[in-house]
């Protein structure tokens, strides 16, 4: 029954990435030791942070906030940034203060999450898919090109994964550009950093994103005009007119999490490119594939994401050992929309698994993990 239990609880987290009982697990005397696909990294530093604000009485969105988007907009070398409440606001109000609208034309790569999509449909705008890179899984530049039209009003570009996609060549390509961070704070493409290139650049600090603050975004750009428009649009009180605005803000609690998270982000990438080094030598000795960094870009190796023939059976061992591998992408978009055209997309989530890399992943971890891919990929 303990370990019927166990297992229940199991898939639930690896369905769910809610962590916070493994504990309580292991307390269960699990068969299993229980190595989760993500978790945040969070120490003493942020919960005397959170505290501190906790004390102060100011929790909403207040001076927290204001330092949080100036910090961060200095990190990225661009005139200002406005903070939001999660990463998917930072893109819907990207469109709205960018004025697209219904019948418009939106660019986004199918091999991505839903969000991209849902801040399309908010806007009433069209949704255009794009196949992938099958080296780097970012947006291919060469479909992007046969996609584009007299509608097209904006092309929206995660760097996947981590990795810088090929921004400087699709901002040649004359069409506004949101770039999407939410995988890529702290990664530079020839030497500056991603969310410098856009017309507006786009951040999530979800739980187990690259900084966390549990929920919240961030929309940052060189364009003042547009940052006011976003500034306006995320907070309806105290207007002097009766145009639609949203509740979009983040709060000080918050805010003073992703600082003190900001202020660590060296040593989080660090740490991640450490892990990435061992899988590295696991895979170079074994002369398996691993993930491709082009010589002009720095990876931040958010997820590690490997093509593997044995996709099912390594999925189906991980759970069975307690280690949760994932699909790095759940479904891609054009699968959501009955689309067909996309076979670099199906064979990247056919074929692609992403391993768990995260700074609070300890040595004995990943360990653990080599000897399993070991047994199993061998």
């Amino acid at each position: 029954m303990s370990f019927l239990l166990c297992r229940l609880k199991y898939d639930f987290l690896r369905e769910h990435e809610y962590f916070s009982v493994i504990k309580e697990l292991k307390g269960l005397n699990c068969l299993m030791e229980i190595i989760p696909h993500s978790r945040p990294t969070i120490d003493q530093e942020e919960t005397a942070a959170v505290v501190s604000v906790l004390r102060s009485g100011q929790l909403a969105q207040g001076e927290q906030v204001l330092n949080f988007e100036s910090a961060l907009a200095s990190l990225i070398g661009v005139v200002g940034a406005v903070a939001v409440s999660s990463g998917t606001a930072a893109l819907h109000l990207s469109l709205l203060a960018m004025e697209i609208g219904e019948g418009d034309e939106v660019v986004i790569p199918s091999f991505v999450c839903p969000a991209l999509l849902n801040a399309i449909r908010y806007v009433r705008a069209v949704p255009v898919l794009a196949d992938i890179n099958p080296e780097t899984f970012n947006m291919d530049v060469h479909d992007l090109r046969k996609r584009l039209t007299g509608k097209t009003k904006a092309v929206i570009i995660p760097h996947i994964f981590g990795l810088p996609a090929d921004i400087r060549e699709i901002v040649s390509l004359g069409v506004p550009v949101i770039e999407d961070c939410a995988q890529s704070l702290g990664s530079r493409y020839e030497g500056s950093p991603t969310g410098s290139f856009g017309a507006l650049s786009v951040f999530s600090f979800y739980a187990t994103k690259v900084i966390c603050t549990g929920e919240g975004g961030m929309v940052a750009s060189d364009d003042s005009p547009l940052l006011g428009k976003i500034r306006d649009l995320r907070d309806y009180d105290e207007k002097n007119d009766g145009r639609l605005r949203y509740n979009y803000k983040l709060t000080d609690l918050q805010a003073a999490l992703g600082l003190t998270q900001l202020r660590k982000l060296p040593a989080l990438i660090g740490r991640r490119r450490a892990i990435a080094g061992r899988y590295h030598e696991f895979f170079r000795e074994h002369h398996l594939s691993m993930p491709v960094c082009p010589s002009d870009r720095e990876h931040i190796y958010y997820r590690y994401v490997i093509r593997t023939e044995r996709l099912l059976k390594l999925l189906d061992a991980g759970r069975d050992a307690g280690i949760a591998y994932r699909r790095p992408v759940f479904k891609p978009l054009h699968n959501y929309l009955g689309m067909t055209g996309y076979p670099q997309t199906d064979a990247a989530f056919l074929g692609t698994v992403s391993l768990p890399i995260y700074p609070s992943l300890r040595d004995t971890e990943v360990k653990t993990i080599i000897h399993h891919l070991q047994s199993i990929l061998k």
